[in-house]
């Protein structure tokens, strides 16, 4: 039996980062997060390899992160502990591996999500975003290391969803052969041919032009940033519109440098500078496909809709 008002804490194990909600649900039956953190891991390096494989620097970081997010929850007496993984781990020849090794050393077993079950989960995440209350039809992306989840709200309903190959990490890996130098001539149409493709065979079916989209994640979250940065204010204090002209204008920034460079931007995690030039194009592809101008970007997601489903109805 959960006490009254009980705190829940998630550790998404993200291809690129995992990151730790602790919430609970206030006196208005809202979710309101007690704690966040995110540590960059890139448990995914070599996803895109055939099969695909996790290093072992990559779970080590993997496993070192966990630890310390459970550490940094323990204070605050969660009722209950998630840990979910998704793609990077759901997609791994030796995924088993990683998660055994976990279990071993923290006693908490991994729930490994399907991508269909990460979509449905992002979906309800969205939903619990009061600054979302009032949309009713709308498009919901979210870019991560290893795919793209694409949802489509009718009356505040997920009634499509797909969850892609197209993670900035795994197009890294096959767009970008050196990382550490600027963005390849060319390699920007690549990226956008093969998202275009992958939309396509997926059969999910964009609204008309100009419907309402909303963007989660990490790659989109950096983008804020940057611009944050440039205003000099918190992230917290600036407008959640981001429109495709300024991710176009930052791209045409981001794209020429070498990575040195990259990661003396200010507001971009240096450990994501390398991913960064892909997840910009990624975006620019899903905005031309989706026909929109701008994205509301949203810090409400996967780790939300977990923590929304333990918790139940208030």
């Amino acid at each position: 039996m959960l006490k009254k008002n009980p705190s829940i804490a998630v550790i998404d194990i993200g291809s690129n980062s995992i990151k730790l909600l602790v919430a609970a649900r206030n006196e208005r039956g809202q979710l309101a997060a007690r704690k966040t953190r995110t540590l960059d891991a890139r448990i995914s390096a070599g996803i895109s390899q055939t099969p695909p494989r996790l290093g072992d620097a990559g779970m080590t970081a993997g496993l070192g992160a966990v630890r310390e997010l459970l550490a940094e929850a323990e204070p605050l007496a969660p009722a209950k502990i998630i840990l979910v993984a998704t793609s990077a781990v759901r997609d791994a020849a030796n995924g088993a591996e990683f998660r055994a090794r976990v279990r071993t050393a923290t006693g908490h077993d991994i729930r490994i999500l399907s991508g269909d079950e990460e979509a449905n989960l992002i979906g309800a995440g969205l939903v619990c975003d009061p600054a979302l209350a009032g949309l009713r039809d709308f498009h919901v992306f979210d870019l991560g290391g290893g795919s793209l989840e694409c949802i489509a709200f009718r009356d505040r309903r997920a009634e499509q969803k797909a969850s892609l190959p197209l993670g900035c990490v795994r197009l890294t890996e096959k767009f970008m052969p050196d990382p550490a130098g600027p963005f390849p001539a060319g390699a920007g149409a690549a990226v956008a041919a093969h998202v275009r493709e992958g939309l396509a065979q997926s059969g999910f079916r964009f609204g008309p032009a100009g419907m309402p989209a909303v963007f989660a994640g990490g790659s989109m979250t950096t983008t804020r940033a940057i611009f944050a940065a440039q205003r000099g204010q918190p992230l917290e204090k600036t407008p959640p519109v981001v429109t495709v002209a300024e991710i176009r204008a930052l791209f045409d920034r981001v794209a020429p440098l070498p990575l040195p460079e990259r990661r003396r931007i200010h507001g971009l995690p240096p450990a994501r500078a390398d991913v960064f030039p892909v997840a910009l194009a990624t975006i620019l592809a899903v905005a031309e496909a989706a026909g929109v101008s701008e994205f509301r970007h949203s810090l409400y997601n996967l780790r939300w809709g977990l923590a929304a489903e333990a918790l139940g109805k208030k």
